[in-house]
């Protein structure tokens, strides 16, 4: 297990949608013989976008894994989303990763979504390569790229190989550190002859050499020394220090090639290899002792307690549900019994399995930085600890994105509601960051998640696995309905005489409105005998079942106060529901004359852009009625903080990708309620009328 534990690489490719990750990952799978051969994402036969929607897109939308040997060690390979809609997969992946692979695509630049996952890379302290991919394509610039980098994220880039040619001419890389050329067959065998450098390159390949090693004797105090005095450097102690930057996260090195013909990425492997720490070199994981704020760690050590972070779960139509974790500490076996510290249960542990793509292959045990299968686990959900039952801990998960864009879902088939309920609660445990939940003012079903396209995609799985449809509609904006002013001494006088005992009842109410979000008040002030008290309850009844729609659209009313005062009663025709139908008539006549008006919902936004567009977005928020509270600056960030009517940016999220490029985002709750103007309340009352 130890031995296991120092020859682990557990490696996260993150980037951009549709930079090359999946490819890269086929070409090192290919390299390390776990593929006979390179397959590829464009004709379908790629080992690790298996979902029928990832084939359709071609393109990832969930995290797959795969491992491959290379030079005595084994890397596992994640291989995560880079599409916006799907980025808390990759958030919650790199949770089981030592090192990240960024990937640069050469012709598109350092691009949104490169900069999102790069932050959450940081946040897990994770060392990173950068790959910049697809050399061989038309208008790759590997040293604009460089550039780019260098600016957007504010770091020493350090080329550790520069290319051979570019666009078609591209033929291979130049190791600086070792000064050696590797021409590739273009045949994606990955295999390459070793050659000096080429004369044309000599001078670039020793300018980009002289500066790598520039970064890389910050590392270390006694290079730096040496370096200084003009002393010679060996290959190994660069290499060694390089190797230790790396480690450290003090140096970012950049390789280059292409993931589709396998240029480059045996180097890359190399580096992995290299470069990246073992499970057992990284620092203890921090947690808490459950039930207190004391701290407690774990060294990633075959001889600590077990422990394990839950970073994804998998609902499997025939396999059931199958819970991935990464092992931080100890041993699991199967066949065992674990303790579920966030939710304080016990689990019985069966069969574990390893990920290969779509395949599953059974092992006895998984120790410090495995990254296991579990299938069948019945408490145990996304974020959850697993540690030993004597000694528990509790590692605090990141964060999914927040949800952005709400639909209303309606289950095509009527009364199949109840199987739309039960297969979403699975589809959820798979995927944090949908939400569903019932609007108790409209009635309606929300699902919420983090971009149009992910809540598509999880209605055509919702189908797939479930046999399951469902419509998307626009969410019933929640409107409120209110008086402006007083009136006194409304009469309403309810009587029904049809053969028999008849009906009769007679109340008169003074009705007048009370400051925003105070609800309803019921006041008795009856005087004399009039009114039986008995028949009271029966009024206040009938007033709070009439509250539920109002006089003006059919929307809830609320802040106002009905004086019950007097009335008039009959010794036989009199009864509660008389009394109740009275109410309920007396307060629609009252609202009439009282001025009434339509409240709409204000949400409440923090909105985080570049600096270079907040001009546009501030503009766009005055065109929605919204008032810009205060502003904030985050790094090179604007934060907006704003309040906005909540029917103006239903759609809100597709609108600021375009404006910003995909670089804003924004958190929304509802924050109160304020009176919608008179041109927009005539059309939503005109709504309410053609619906009726």
């Amino acid at each position: 297990m130890e031995k296991k534990a120092e020859q682990l690489r557990n490696a996260a490719l993150i980037a951009h949608g549709g930079s090359g990750k999946t490819s890269l990952a086929e070409a090192m799978l290919f390299n390390g013989k776990a593929t006979t051969r390179l397959c590829k994402v464009d004709d379908g036969s790629s080992n690790l976008d298996v979902e029928p929607e990832e084939i359709k897109r071609k393109s990832t939308l969930t995290t797959a894994f795969h491992h491959c040997s290379w030079k005595k060690h084994t890397i596992n390979i994640i291989d995560t989303p880079g599409d916006d809609n799907f980025l808390s997969d990759a958030k919650f992946s790199l949770q089981a990763a030592d090192g990240s692979v960024v990937l640069i695509d050469a012709t598109a630049g350092v691009k949104v979504g490169t900069e999102k996952v790069w932050a959450f890379a940081e946040e897990q302290n994770l060392p990173k390569i950068i790959f910049i991919n697809r050399m061989d394509r038309e208008r790759a610039d590997f040293f604009q790229i460089l550039e780019a980098i260098s600016q957007v994220f504010e770091i020493k880039t350090t080329p550790v190989n520069i290319p051979i040619g570019e666009e078609d001419r591209f033929s291979g890389v130049v190791d600086l550190v070792k000064q050696k050329a590797y021409v590739y067959n273009k045949d994606g065998s990955g295999t390459f002859d070793t050659t000096d450098i080429p004369d044309d390159l000599k001078d670039t390949a020793d300018e980009w050499r002289e500066m790598m090693i520039e970064n890389v004797v910050e590392v270390d105090d006694d290079l730096m020394e040496k370096y200084l005095e003009g002393e010679e450097l060996s290959d190994k102690e660069i290499e060694d220090t390089l190797i230790k930057g790396i480690k450290s996260g003090m140096i970012t090195p950049v390789l280059c090639g292409s993931a589709v013909l396998n240029m480059g990425v045996p180097q890359l492997m190399d580096l992995v290899v290299n470069g990246f720490p073992a499970p057992i070199e990284r620092a203890p994981k921090k947690g808490v002792v459950p039930g207190t704020d004391e701290e407690a760690e774990r060294a990633p050590s075959v001889d600590a307690p077990f422990s394990a972070l839950v970073f994804k779960t998998v609902a499997d139509p025939f396999a059931g549900k199958l819970t991935l974790a990464r092992v931080f500490s100890g041993t699991l076996s199967s066949d065992s019994t674990v303790y579920n510290a966030t939710q304080d249960v016990k689990e019985k542990i069966g069969q574990l399995l390893i990920l290969e793509g779509k395949k599953q292959q059974p092992v006895e045990a998984a120790g410090p930085g495995d990254i296991v299968a579990i299938a069948k686990l019945k408490e145990t959900v996304t974020g959850d600890t697993l540690c030993a039952v004597g000694d528990p801990i509790i590692y605090k998960p990141t964060e999914g994105l927040p949800s952005v864009i709400s639909y209303a879902v309606e289950a095509k088939v009527k009364g199949s509601e109840d199987k739309v309920f039960s297969s979403f609660a699975k589809l959820l445990e798979e995927d944090p960051t949908l939400k569903l939940a019932r609007d108790q003012s409209t009635g309606e079903v929300i699902l919420s998640g983090t971009g149009q396209i992910h809540l598509e995609i999880a209605c055509e799985k919702l189908n797939r696995k479930f046999g399951v449809e469902v419509n998307l509609n626009p969410v019933k904006v929640p409107y409120r309905e209110t008086i402006k002013k007083s009136v006194k001494g409304v009469v309403y006088r309810h009587k029904k005489q049809s053969g028999g005992r008849g009906q009769f009842a007679e109340v008169h109410f003074d009705v007048t409105p009370l400051k925003l979000d105070s609800g309803f008040e019921f006041m008795e002030d009856l005087s004399g005998m009039n009114v039986p008290r008995n028949f009271v309850p029966a009024v206040e009844k009938g007033l709070v079942e009439s509250l539920d729609s109002g006089a003006v659209a059919g929307y809830p009313v609320v802040d106002l106060k009905v004086r019950f005062y007097d009335g008039k009663a009959h010794d036989v025709d009199s009864s509660e529901m008389a009394f109740k139908i009275a109410a309920r008539m007396c307060l629609k006549k009252a609202m009439q004359e009282a001025n009434p008006i339509l409240l709409e919902p204000i949400m409440k936004m923090e909105i985080t852009v570049p600096e270079e567009v907040m001009g546009d977005v501030m503009g766009d928020l005055n065109g929605r009625r919204g008032k810009v509270m205060g502003m904030d600056s985050e790094g090179k960030y604007q934060v907006i903080k704003a309040q906005v009517p909540m029917s103006e940016v239903l759609r809100y999220a597709l609108d600021l990708n375009s404006i910003t490029g995909g670089r804003g985002t924004f958190l929304m709750e509802q924050s109160h309620y304020e009176e919608l103007p008179a041109q927009l309340a005539e059309k939503v009352v005109a709504a309410a009328q053609v619906e009726e």
